[in-house]
């Protein structure tokens, strides 16, 4: 199975501009391609997973890889899939978010001498003079095809801002630049980019004739990386310091059944014919596949050392109950307790488990609190100091979250 089938066959490509050359270049190591990534925080997501092992695929074949980073698109903000105006970031904010990306990118991209590059689109974007932009970029969009593109649809429900309606224009540039200074000829994103990446191809034929061959290839990302982005409100991030490498084996862990096979088709670099043996586990089976599952992506961002901790730590919530050494913890003291004992809530805050009092308040309402297998009965319960006996409890927040509490002597 050559490379582009195996895409397909793993569900990653969603839509193509030209399909029969798009299998072309990238099955002989001809293509050089972009991913963006705007600098909207100080770490990468889950959601972005799919988008770096897409990358890690087509290098490891002989693909030349640009990583794109948004320093001049991240100030106008990209509105798809948004319903409000994202913040507005300073330059400074932007730039550390940019060296972030990159220490987190070099775990499954080579950047060494002739193999990726990293580029910032903040470097001509910035530069532009705005009437020779309009003469020479704005002339070939039509605002009546853009007011139908996908991406503006429910921002023009609450209104779309000018400065949003320009972020086509600029990721559209972006590609017609570096077609031209790079000899980037295949740009890959998410479906919900169709419409802004469909913007490039037609300003380079445009401005540079139809012989002109870029080409574009979107990925299964829109839905399922939103989801695989978020859990319980929470961005999963990449960074350890954001989401412990346990914490983000067991959202893996965690996955709903009917997604786990998916995920592991996507998301890792199992061979098919193990996934499609992996796929027959019915019932209580499907567990240890989860648990593949999680391991796989864990050792891909954090590296077998963590997955292995992680795994570990897992197998003791999962089995027979007991807290691992690796389990997250925090440490509680003399002077967190009150008349020998210590307030749910307060515990729940200390623990970081929720980020306001009445979000613990809630989360104990609705039943959403265990320690050391006893739910919580309500927001006045108190945990004497004498279940420490042990050293530490076992909080379980939900059905997922697992965290230690240790006393510290």
């Amino acid at each position: 199975m050559n490379l582009y089938d195996e895409l397909k066959a793993r569900g990653i490509v969603a839509q193509t501009t030209d399909e029969e050359q798009i299998s072309r270049l990238i099955n002989n190591g001809e293509a050089t391609f972009y991913i963006g990534f705007d600098c909207t925080a100080d770490s990468l997501t889950a959601g972005h997973f799919m988008a770096l092992t897409l990358m890690k695929r087509l290098q490891s074949a002989g693909n030349k890889p640009i990583a794109l980073i948004g320093g001049g698109t991240t100030m106008i903000g990209d509105p798809s899939g948004r319903t409000d105006m994202r913040q507005m970031l300073t330059p400074e904010t932007i730039q550390h978010n940019a060296d972030c990306f990159k220490r987190q990118m070099e775990r499954f991209i080579d950047f060494g001498e002739g193999k990726a590059r990293m580029l910032n689109n903040a470097d001509w974007l910035l530069n532009l003079n705005y009437v020779e932009l309009l003469r020479e970029v704005g002339a070939c969009f039509s605002v009546n095809n853009m007011l139908r593109a996908e991406c503006y649809k429910q921002r023009m429900e609450k209104g779309l801002s000018f400065l949003e309606f320009n972020y086509m224009i600029m990721q559209s540039y972006d590609f017609y630049y570096m077609f031209r200074h790079y000899g980037c000829n295949m740009q890959c994103g998410g479906n919900d980019q169709w419409s802004n990446m469909l913007g490039g191809t037609e300003l380079i034929r445009r401005k540079l004739g139809e012989d002109a061959h870029c080409l574009t290839i979107t990925l299964l990302t829109d839905s399922q990386g939103n989801k695989m982005g978020k859990t319980a409100g929470n961005a999963v991030w990449l960074d350890p310091h954001k989401t412990s490498p346990y914490d983000f084996f067991q959202y893996w862990r965690n996955v709903d059944d009917a997604d786990v096979v998916k995920c592991l088709k996507m998301l890792t670099f199992v061979p098919l014919e193990e996934i499609d043996e992996l796929a027959k586990a019915e019932g209580s089976a499907i567990n240890a596949v989860k648990e593949r599952l999680a391991y796989e992506v864990t050792c891909l961002v954090h590296g077998q050392g963590e997955a292995d901790k992680a795994l570990e730590a897992a197998r003791a919530v999962f089995g027979a109950g007991a807290a691992s050494a690796n389990m997250p913890s925090t440490e509680l003291a003399e002077d967190d307790f009150t008349d020998g004992g210590i307030a749910a809530i307060d515990l729940l805050m200390k623990a970081g488990l929720t980020s306001s009092r009445g979000e613990a308040r809630r989360l104990i309402e609705q039943g959403g609190m265990t320690v050391d297998d006893e739910k919580v009965t309500g927001i006045g319960f108190v945990l004497p100091k004498s279940a420490f006996d042990k050293g530490y409890v076992v909080i379980k927040k939900g059905k997922k979250v697992f965290h230690k509490a240790v006393l510290t002597k």
